[in-house]
């Protein structure tokens, strides 16, 4: 199991039906950016997302797609939310909805980051679900995580169900 990803819930019902074919087949976030070429500047040029698209309209309006690899959908309670916080941060920072990216290398990442625009919240910290993560607030008024997996399930790491309900990103 993926450590950005809490341990399974009980699925027993679920396993006596069916798997329905997915209905979804991508989950795109659309966040509205005042500033909208510092945005696209920090998401696309410094994080790394490739354009996959760009449209304008009327009254300058535009918009810019970018490729973010594969999505979740994280659903956290409160008290889960305020583990991911305590873990990464120390203190309750998160607002409602926190966007998280994985990538090779979280320092190196979280510098290239801050360089362009971040504001640190924390440093790069290692979870107890096998992660570094750092925490910041990025353009768009998106507060993100920055994550890299320590342990991968092929390299002999055990199972991730038995850590601490938690994710690798959030």
């Amino acid at each position: 199991m993926a450590a950005d990803s809490p341990a399974p819930a009980d699925s027993s019902a679920l396993a006596d039906s069916p798997a329905p074919a997915p209905a979804v087949r991508q989950l795109r976030l659309v966040v509205e950016a005042t500033d909208h070429e510092a945005a696209v500047a920090f998401f696309r040029d410094a994080l790394g997302l490739p354009e996959e698209a760009a449209f304008s309209g009327e009254g300058d309006a535009r918009v810019v797609i970018l490729d973010a690899g594969r999505a979740t959908l994280e659903i956290a309670n409160p008290a889960q939310k305020r583990l991911i916080d305590e873990v990464e941060v120390g203190r309750q920072v998160a607002p409602r909805i926190r966007v998280a990216f994985e990538v090779d290398d979280t320092e190196a990442t979280t510098t290239r980051l801050v360089a362009a625009g971040a504001s640190e919240i924390a440093p790069p910290t290692r979870t107890p679900w096998q992660s570094l993560n750092s925490r910041l607030d990025a353009p768009a008024g998106l507060q993100i995580t920055i994550f890299q997996e320590l342990l991968r399930p092929d390299e002999g790491g055990g199972t991730r169900d038995a850590e601490p309900e938690g994710d690798g990103d959030s």
